[in-house]
């Protein structure tokens, strides 16, 4: 099969939430809202009452624009804030007050977003085009061909930017002049999630997570493969039992890389040689984060667990918001944040998930992780295109 068609050919599938299928090339392909974690019909909680909750204000708020049905993730460079819309938009702000600095138009639909290491700005489409503005002007500097649709927020390193096609394959361009140094490629499942999976780049390393639970550790400046595992092995009696892929971007954390998949496990391993340190059954759709002592995970039921770092042990588990539709957890201080499908961002305490606090933003999904911010606070984008800047 070509790595072109990576999805299931049989039409009758792609009414399946989950899943992308088509019977096309890649890139003619009409995304489908992947993100639901909640089965079919499945109503979501009710929000708990908060008896003392600590109040959430609202540093600041911006619009910039909505996202479709694709996920779009606000990038922090030292005091500055970019962001990117379905519509083509680029938005450079103060990350201290959110004032507009500048709006840039990139010239085509946007489908992922956005890379940046404060001097250039890197956002894709789901044409296959890599498309990259300078950080101080919002002026294109230069635009690549990439195989298939750009998910996943480009990562800027090393004098390169990569980018993240939904194919299997990761490209290297020179910041420069857009010319291509290298691409890694994979073999495609012949079904997949079609989510956002990105990349962490760490000390000279690529670290990137593809379909049938396969965790790769790439050079940076030649794209060879240091090292493969995998974190789940595919099960099942059909294709659709047998989907485990790796999602959201593998996190970094001292001497240890770790991942999750869907219907698969998390586990860490460590970074110079990818010998595992722990693993646990779990599924998620979003991911793993980690901090100095926890890791954290939000299943696709809703629950959202806290794991010891050191050997994979359940700490604390929150399960009061299922089917909410959480984003990947963030720890920020004494506080995990996350957000959910109405646009409320929830605080629970880091060391036993109590519920602290919860923000109301404009009522739209959550879909990205939140950022934190340089002040200690976080920072969510909606699907309305409203970023809010909130803090206990």
């Amino acid at each position: 099969m070509s790595v072109r068609t990576p999805f299931l050919r049989n039409c009758a599938a792609a009414a399946l939430a989950l899943l992308a299928a088509g019977c096309s090339s890649m890139p003619s392909l009409n995304p489908i809202d992947w993100f639901k974690s909640a089965p079919a019909g499945a109503k979501p909680a009710e929000l708990p009452t908060l008896s003392s909750a600590q109040p959430v204000k609202t540093l600041w708020q911006a619009s910039v624009g909505n996202a479709g049905i694709f996920i779009f993730s606000p990038a922090l460079s030292g005091d500055s804030i970019y962001a990117a819309a379905r519509d083509g938009t680029v938005t450079k702000l103060e990350a201290a007050t959110g004032k507009v600095v500048w709006k840039a138009s990139a010239g085509a639909q946007l489908s992922g977003g956005v890379g940046t290491d404060g001097k250039l700005v890197a956002v894709g489409t789901d044409k296959g085009e890599l498309i990259v503005l300078d950080a101080e002007k919002g002026t294109v500097r230069w635009r690549a061909r990439v195989s298939s649709e750009v998910l996943a927020a480009p990562k800027i390193a090393g004098g390169v930017v990569l980018a993240r096609t939904a194919d299997s394959r990761i490209f290297a361009f020179d910041t420069a002049d857009g010319k291509r140094r290298w691409v890694y490629q994979r073999a495609a499942a012949s079904l997949i999630i079609r989510s956002p999976a990105g990349m962490t780049v760490h000390e000279g390393n690529i670290y990137a997570g593809f379909a049938g639970g396969k965790l790769v550790a790439l050079a940076l400046e030649t794209g060879a493969l240091r090292w493969e595992v995998s974190v789940s092995q595919p099960r099942g009696s059909t294709e659709l039992e047998r989907v485990s892929d790796l999602s959201g971007d593998p996190a970094v954390q001292g001497r240890e890389v770790c991942a999750a998949s869907y219907q698969g496990r998390a586990a860490c391993y460590e970074l110079q040689n990818g010998n595992q340190v722990w693993a646990r059954e779990m599924s998620t759709l979003n991911g793993m984060s980690i901090d100095a002592r926890y890791a954290y995970v939000a299943d696709e039921k809703g629950a959202v667990h806290s794991l010891d770092r050191t050997n994979g042990r359940s700490v604390w588990k929150q399960d009061r918001l299922a089917n909410r539709e959480l984003t990947l957890a963030l720890a920020v201080g004494g506080e995990v944040v996350f957000g959910d499908l109405q646009g409320y961002v929830h605080f629970v305490a880091r060391d036993s998930g109590a519920f602290l606090a919860r923000g109301a933003t404009d009522g739209t999904k959550i879909r990205a992780a939140p950022l934190r911010l340089s002040n200690g606070a976080v920072l969510v984008q909606t699907l309305n295109g409203g970023l809010f800047a909130l803090s206990l």
